[in-house]
């Protein structure tokens, strides 16, 4: 059932954002199917400003403005965890943490690297997630999702996804498309060992990164380092890191150019960890875009370099 009107701020780990005028949760396909069609017919005496659509998973990587959402919001709550045979099946609102404790639970080895890693499977996917040298796209066999126009259900396997760093299908020829379920192949391991290997990437997170505080992760992806200037190679390349190929953290280069500690109103460029911008309490979204915009230019003014969000706008 369609709501309206619903605070955005309460489904986003920012704690920012303005109401959505249309907001819908599904738990499964057929409830995503039914709700689309509630829409539809919604639609039909809406302007067409009004008729956008955006997919929400948990929450962790997207800044909401701070006046809310024109269309609906899809809340994807579709979960399910199977394992049959070497392959496991998992929907796409399955929390990246419950997925992981399935693994442990069964002794598969492949995805210890997301240990800590917030949101969904879903949105793990879509952005081809990544750490310490792994990447969502590593052990997925299948991707199912569904035409949110046509309604139709449409099956890929792993090459046809388009995966590249932090990136796939799903965020550009495929945008119009929802992520349904996933099948992910792992190998046989050792239960212990799988899940002291995850219990270290957790504790690395925690000690590396501003938990204690509201965020959306980090805010920009890493510079490949072919991207680098020859002028700047001596300076940064000692900074070198891979990620799953050879980059230059963005956090180094904020550091760099003395962003941090930056504030902008209520929300603050971490000083734990540079790619973080926290909100300290009443942070707005308007304060971040305006600190995003800062670094923009600071790093590009600095180094030549032209920093990309990961994370989403709406």
């Amino acid at each position: 059932m369609i709501q309206q009107n619903v605070s955005l701020k309460d489904f986003s780990n920012y704690k920012i954002g303005g109401p959505a005028d249309y907001f819908l949760e599904v738990f499964s396909r057929e409830e995503l199917i039914r709700g689309l069609k509630e829409w539809e017919s919604i639609c039909s005496s809406l302007p067409q400003p009004q008729r956008k659509l955006f997919i929400l998973g948990s929450g962790t990587n997207i800044l909401f403005s701070d006046a809310g959402f024109k269309g609906l919001v899809i809340k994807n709550s579709i979960g399910g965890i199977e394992k049959v045979g070497e392959e496991v099946f998992a929907g796409s609102g399955v929390e990246v943490s419950k997925f992981l404790d399935f693994c442990i639970e069964n002794s598969l080895s492949g995805f210890e690297w997301a240990g800590g890693l917030p949101g969904t499977m879903g949105g793990a996917i879509r952005g081809n997630a990544g750490a310490f040298g792994g990447e969502t796209k590593d052990s997925l066999i299948e991707v199912t999702s569904l035409n949110l126009k046509t309604l139709e259900i449409i099956k890929r396997e792993n090459k046809a996804c388009n995966f590249s760093y932090r990136n796939s299908i799903f965020k550009n020829q495929a945008s119009n498309e929802i992520i349904i379920s996933a099948v992910f192949n792992f190998k046989e391991g050792s239960k212990e060992e799988i899940r002291k290997k995850i219990n270290e990437k957790k504790e690395h997170r925690k000690n590396k990164h501003p938990l204690d505080y509201p965020n959306i992760g980090s805010i920009f992806k890493n510079v490949p380092v072919e991207n680098v200037p020859p002028e700047f190679k001596e300076e940064l390349f000692q900074y070198i890191k891979k990620d799953p190929f050879p980059v230059i953290p963005a956090a180094k280069l904020i550091f760099l150019v003395g962003l941090r500690g930056e504030k902008v109103g209520d929300v603050m460029i971490s000083e734990k960890h540079t790619n973080f911008i926290i909100n300290l309490g009443q942070g707005k979204a308007a304060d971040a875009l305006e600190l995003i915009k800062i670094i923009k230019r600071e790093v590009k003014k600095k180094f030549r370099l032209d920093l990309e969000e990961e994370i989403m706008f709406a």
